[in-house]
């Protein structure tokens, strides 16, 4: 939600989402999904009259490759129950950070979570829904999630597509990733590897980070950042990618507000 919803609730964020002008937001289930039916049908009611978009983020507490049974057991069912939400209140896509490597070998943990996935979306298939399933591009080293397996995993499965953190791979690769020719590559490999359609339902993020050569340290700022913003946006709009980049600056509004001025004005 705006920052500047304060104490208030939906009711409050969508009519701030009206008067700045944006366009939607990010439902964020940090500690667990917990939404009433009362108001997942507000949300859902709320959206479609004022046509807003929504994606969601499954809590952080997800590791698809945790050594524990029961660990990984709770990541699939705290990522369904995000894409249960997301049903519900008539979300685009959901997204979560899937996995760590916990010192395994890479291709050991791309099958694990490639299996922990095709339990998910079995459970929606029974449930008898479709949501965007986007596993996210991480800002670690230390974190299954760099691009080549994101765009792996996706062609796995129909309802599996990326969610791209600019600012994540931007960090993951101490300082790669920020330029004209290097977004053009990061969408070229969407395009190329998985098709057309995943820039035309594209779920993105973007904020200033700070990292080290170990990777993300913190979001900041756009402004405060040497992220390359200006030619990101440049790059989708030559694309003509379709569909959302959510933003996750510690001032949310204000940089989501700059980068949606900064595109119309290109």
């Amino acid at each position: 939600m705006p920052l500047s919803t304060g104490k208030g609730s939906y009711p409050r964020a969508f009519e701030i989402l009206s008067d700045i002008n944006l366009d939607g937001m990010e439902l964020e289930f940090v500690h667990g999904v917990r939404m009433s039916n009362e108001t997942r049908s507000f949300v859902n009611s709320a959206v479609k009259k004022r046509n807003l978009i929504l994606t969601a983020h499954a809590p952080f507490y997800v590791n698809l490759n945790a050594k524990e049974e029961e660990k990984v057991d709770a990541s699939a069912q705290r990522i369904f129950e995000t894409a249960l939400a997301a049903r519900d209140t008539g979300a685009f896509s959901i997204t979560f950070h899937a996995a760590y490597y916990l010192g395994q070998e890479k291709d050991l943990v791309y099958k694990q979570v490639k299996r922990q996935i095709s339990r998910i979306v079995e459970w929606m298939d029974s449930e008898n829904f479709k949501v965007w399933i986007r596993p996210e591009t991480t800002g670690k080293a230390t974190q299954w999630g760099d691009l080549d397996e994101i765009i792996n995993l996706s062609n796995e499965f129909e309802y599996v597509l990326p969610c791209i953190d600019f600012s994540h791979l931007h960090a993951r690769s101490a300082g790669e990733f920020n330029t004209y020719d290097e977004f053009s590559y990061i969408l070229d490999s969407i395009g190329n590897k998985i098709g057309r359609y995943a820039l035309e339902n594209f779920h993105g993020h973007l904020a200033g980070i700070e990292y080290t050569a170990k990777g993300e340290r913190q979001h900041l700022n756009l402004k405060e950042s040497d992220m390359n913003y200006v030619d990101l946006l440049k790059v989708l709009k030559e694309f003509e990618v379709k569909g959302v980049l959510v933003c996750e600056s510690p001032n949310i509004e204000e940089d989501a507000k700059l980068l949606k001025e900064t595109y119309l004005a290109l």
